[in-house]
């Protein structure tokens, strides 16, 4: 999908987004504890630093933008998702193959919904983007 050079960055991110969730589907079904323990781990840094930066400038780029427009509701659908991101980021810390299970499930299906419904809709209704927010 092409791009506005303002949503470039995040898509790249999402890419890697889909490979983080990914692995923690691979972990969660392998039925091995200590390779579980290790990704959550993972996703639990990762979800701190990264995903964290990356919905905060969704969150003040973006969905403002969005709530603004005929297309709000995808604004509250991904910021209902970003708080349920976080609340399973969290529960990683005592992690089981059910909650990276969640964790991957949730985190694909939140990228696949942003890039094929709210980035469209950025790109389509909201022409004035740009990278200065």
């Amino acid at each position: 999908m092409k791009r506005h050079p303002a949503l470039l960055e995040l898509s790249r991110e999402h890419h890697q987004a889909l490979k983080m969730a990914r692995q923690a589907r691979l972990a969660a079904a392998s039925g091995e504890p200590e390779r579980q323990a290790r990704l959550a781990a993972e996703l639990q840094a990762w979800s701190a630093d990264a995903l964290e930066r990356h919905f905060i400038e969704e969150e003040t780029m973006l969905f403002p933008r969005l709530a603004q427009s005929e297309h709000a509701a995808l604004a509250i659908r991904a910021l209902d998702e970003h708080r349920r991101l976080r609340a399973l980021s969290a529960e990683l810390a005592a992690p089981d193959a059910t909650t990276l299970a969640r964790f991957a499930e949730l985190l694909e299906a939140h990228v696949r919904f942003e890039e094929r419904e709210l980035f469209e809709r950025c790109q389509a209704g909201l022409p004035a983007i740009d990278s200065a927010g």
